[in-house]
Order: structure tokens, then sequence, then C-alpha cells
């Protein structure tokens, strides 16, 4: 597998797709979750522009906990009761929002994020964690953003669940 990836798509639906498929090849055969999210969160950094921050944050059962990511240091440890992180792993829903500021609780790691987008990944209906999209630009993130981010999450849910 060559690690070279480039990404040709100027469409966020077929940028997404093109995403998708090498975060696939990417985990294929590989069972450290670690390793895992750390290239996809790498791969997504590389494929989706406009982005301040991408990374995940790990459930430990009781509270999420950062994971492989690309930006700024971040917060460490979120509760489940608090910001679009705790939201999207409480709810086990995706949380878009169009400005951090209007949301209640909002968790500001990164001054600099305006928007957000965060998809919960379950694997076995068990809570994995969270992918979490920030970016400086207020209302970023389309509903194609949204789905395609689903679509990569599905398919590669299981590479990034430990091993039970």
């Amino acid at each position: 597998m060559s690690y070279a990836l480039s990404f040709t798509a100027t469409e966020a639906d077929a940028r997404w797709a093109e995403a998708a498929d090498a975060a696939e090849a990417l985990v294929a055969g590989e069972p450290d979750t670690i390793a895992n999210m750390a290239n996809i969160a790498a791969l997504i950094w590389q494929a989706i522009p406009d982005l301040n921050w991408a990374g995940f944050y790990r459930f430990d059962g009781q509270e999420l906990v950062l994971g492989p990511f690309q930006g700024k240091a971040a917060c460490i440890r979120i509760p489940l009761d608090k910001g679009v992180c705790g939201a999207a792993a409480r709810l086990r829903a995706t949380q878009r929002v169009d400005d951090v500021h209007a949301f209640p609780g909002h968790i500001a790691c990164d001054a600099a994020s305006r928007s957000e987008l965060v998809v919960p990944i379950v694997a076995r209906d068990r809570l994995v964690g969270v992918l979490d999209l920030d970016s400086p630009i207020p209302g970023r993130f389309t509903a194609d953003d949204q789905s395609g981010a689903e679509a990569l999450v599905a398919r590669i849910a299981a590479a990034l669940a430990p091993k039970v």
C-alpha cells in the first residue's frame, strides 16, 4: 500500500468518497486502533480543506479521552454532558454546529474554532468515541460534509474499536 495519498475531487461529496476509500484501505488488516486513528486523522487533515483540528476522542466507559489528532493541543478529557463532542457521544448522533459560540456548553479548546462537526463512532453496538472536526470558518460544514463523514466512520468503525 502506498501512503502517498492524493485527493482530486473538488465537491464535498466526492472528496469525502475519496477519503472514505483511502481510509478503508489504510485500516485494512491493521488491528491497532490507535495507529488506525492516527492515520485517519492525518488523512482527513490532508483531504478536507479549511480545518483547524481533525481527530478523535475515545470513550473510556465514563468520558471522552483525547486520541490521535492533527491541529493545536486540545482538551484531554470531555464529560458526556459537556460540549459538542459530549453531546454527540451522549446522544449517539452527529452534531453539526455552524457557530460553536452559540452552542450551550461549548468547550473552547482552540479559540479560533468557529464551526464543528462531530460524528459518534459506534461498533458492535458500543460507543467507541467520536470523530471531531473543527474549522475557523463559521458554517463550514455542509450536509454533504456530514453525510460524507458519517459514511467514512461507518466504513471503518470496526477498525477503530478495541477488540473485545
